[in-house]
């Protein structure tokens, strides 16, 4: 009987826990919907999509080259244009009636004869001598500004050589090169108010010698050892009209800095900066106005530094120079005497 009872309990107890909770059936994982960004629309050229050209010559250094093609693909592709790049500039390109803007750099191939015969197209020349800007005919001239430059020549020099032992190689009986002189020594002393000197000096800085105008290039070293060895400049503004590549190689070797207006390749020891005409700002402001067809146009380009020496002029001292630049083109500082 007791048996019996033992087994009765061991059967209830087997029956109430298969009674209990059924187990919980996990459903599988609800997807969550994503959002598919829809492409951007391009611009798909078709025969009639305005065209750009540009002309470039056949020999122009590699890295200006690709900065003018990239520069203007850029400005042609944000305005939905086309763009192709030539050599030269024939009668058979101007035919093309989706043509609305030519950008040309010298030599020059005749702006000017092409520019009457296609009206509806707007010319940009791009440091082409003796172009006068009318019509459709807009002219983009490097800076005939003599005093900027030099200007921010004498303040950066000042910041690198101790005493302010710097010098200007000019062109003798020239009035801009007088006015450069000035504007450099005006820019040194914005550096450096009144100058004191730790050693006396019968020699004031900065110091200056003049190349007379028919004198050969190669012979210019002799006029720069006046102010190197003699007067002890350590740091020379080369004047624009006297950079000659092979004079510029003979000062990197003669332990000074220099800045300039145009660096030779190879790179001179030396070289801290170039000063020179920012065509690349300058085209993309003329830009607009070409695409707009307001022709006619004579626009200035902005001066810009470029080929800096890190080593040299170190990046806290270069954005003094580039703050310097940014007032000058602005005209908040005078580079002259009153």
């Amino acid at each position: 009987m007791r048996i019996k009872f033992f087994f009765f309990v061991i059967l209830a107890l087997a029956l109430l826990t298969s009674c209990g909770e059924e187990p919980t059936e996990i459903a599988p994982p609800t997807a969550v919907p994503t959002h598919t960004p829809m492409p951007t629309a391009t611009v798909i050229p078709t025969p009639s999509t305005p065209l750009a050209i540009l002309v470039l010559p056949a020999d122009m250094e590699k890295t200006s080259s690709d900065l003018y093609q990239k520069t203007v693909y850029e400005l042609a592709q944000a305005s939905g244009f086309r763009f192709q790049v030539r050599n030269t500039l024939n009668a058979m390109d101007l035919t093309d009636p989706t043509l609305k803007v030519v950008i040309v750099l010298p030599p020059d191939p005749g702006v000017m004869t092409y520019a009457s015969t296609a009206p509806n197209v707007q010319f940009l020349a791009v440091g082409i001598q003796n172009l006068t800007a009318g019509g459709n005919v807009s002219v983009l001239a490097s800076t005939d500004q003599v005093e900027l430059p030099s200007f921010l020549a004498g303040y950066v020099l000042s910041m690198l050589v101790e005493e302010y032992h710097i010098g200007m190689i000019m062109p003798k009986d020239s009035a801009d090169a007088q006015r450069a002189f000035y504007a450099f020594t005006n820019g040194k002393t914005y550096y450096c108010g009144l100058c004191r000197t730790f050693y006396l000096t019968d020699v004031g800085y900065p110091q200056y010698v003049e190349v007379p105008a028919d004198e050969k290039a190669d012979r210019y070293g002799g006029y720069a050892q006046v102010l190197i060895n003699d007067r002890d400049v350590d740091a020379l503004y080369i004047y624009p009209t006297l950079s000659d590549p092979d004079f510029l190689t003979y000062l990197g070797s003669q332990g000074v800095y220099m800045i300039g207006t145009s660096m030779p390749e190879p790179r001179p020891g030396g070289w801290v900066m170039t000063i020179n005409a920012d065509t690349v700002k300058a085209i993309q402001t003329a830009w607009a106005p070409l695409i707009a067809g307001q022709g006619g146009q004579a626009i200035q380009s902005p001066l810009g530094i470029s080929d800096v020496d890190a080593s040299i002029l170190t990046p806290g001292k270069l954005r003094l120079a580039q703050k310097l630049l940014e007032d000058l083109l602005a005209g908040r500082i005078l580079t002259s005497n009153p």
